[in-house]
């Protein structure tokens, strides 16, 4: 069988980084997408000269399918690596245009770059499709409900996705971390560098520690490169055993 391939989108933040390792340890060509790469030193710093890898700075997702499809012929799995700030907005004065940008980033986002790929995964018989959703509404945090609404709804969509795509052979799944290290929502200056965080860090994960990139890479790796059709719509817990009953929800 040929070199498969994989494209991942918004591959410089969140689980970005750890799902382009693990593809790449585990023998995929991988097309990593973010619209940071269109700056040559920030290209050149994420490739470090690693063998098959393509860096892509296209933010349409149409356009994005396309060039992958025109030099790799094929997309075996497509990551939907999505993130957006998350700053707790309070009811009586959360801006009503963060909840919008929420719902636009973390679904329609992911939404239209699936839509834009399921011709090629249908012609070509089938394919694995993995999203990066979040755990989060297992213990909603003050100030939380725009993240919170848009995390639960992409989950939802996700089932929905998963039930409609099964007949032809493409698997819809995800992994929804918390606690993993990322700038995005756990930057080493607060939660590894200082006693406050690595307290807090300790107070609410039993396993003691922030899950590492490379770990969220072998999780999506098993799931863009599953061969059975039969495992779609699952969503995989990646939280280090949050949430549990000793928890502080307030850092």
């Amino acid at each position: 069988m040929s070199q498969p391939i994989a494209l991942v989108s918004n591959a410089a933040g969140f689980a970005g980084p750890g799902a382009v390792l693990g593809l790449l340890q585990g023998g995929f060509q991988v097309w990593a997408q973010d619209a940071s790469f269109a700056d040559p030193a920030v290209s050149e710093t994420y490739a470090a000269g690693r063998a098959d890898l393509h860096l892509l700075s296209e933010s349409d997702p149409a356009q994005l399918v396309k060039t992958v499809v025109a030099a790799a012929g094929r997309i075996d799995a497509l990551v939907s690596n999505d993130h957006y700030p998350a700053p707790p907005h309070l009811p009586h004065d959360a801006p009503a245009s963060e909840l919008t940008a929420n719902l636009d980033t973390l679904i329609t986002a992911p939404f239209q770059l699936i839509q834009a790929a399921l011709p090629q995964l249908k012609a070509q018989g089938g394919g694995n499709i993995v999203m990066v959703t979040s755990n989060r509404t297992n213990l909603p945090l003050s100030g939380g409900g725009f993240a919170d609404a848009a995390r639960a709804g992409v989950n939802a969509l996700l089932k929905s996705l998963a039930r409609d795509l099964a007949a032809d052979q493409i698997t819809v799944n995800a992994v929804a971390p918390n606690f993993l290290y990322s700038e995005a929502y756990y930057p080493k200056a607060i939660y590894e560098q200082t006693e406050l965080g690595r307290t807090y860090v300790r107070q609410n994960v039993p396993a003691g520690r922030l899950g590492d990139p490379s770990e969220i890479g072998e999780v999506i790796h098993f799931l863009a490169s599953a061969k059975t059709r039969f495992m779609t719509g699952a969503i995989l817990e990646f939280s280090g055993g949050w949430p549990w009953a000793g928890a502080r929800p307030e850092l």
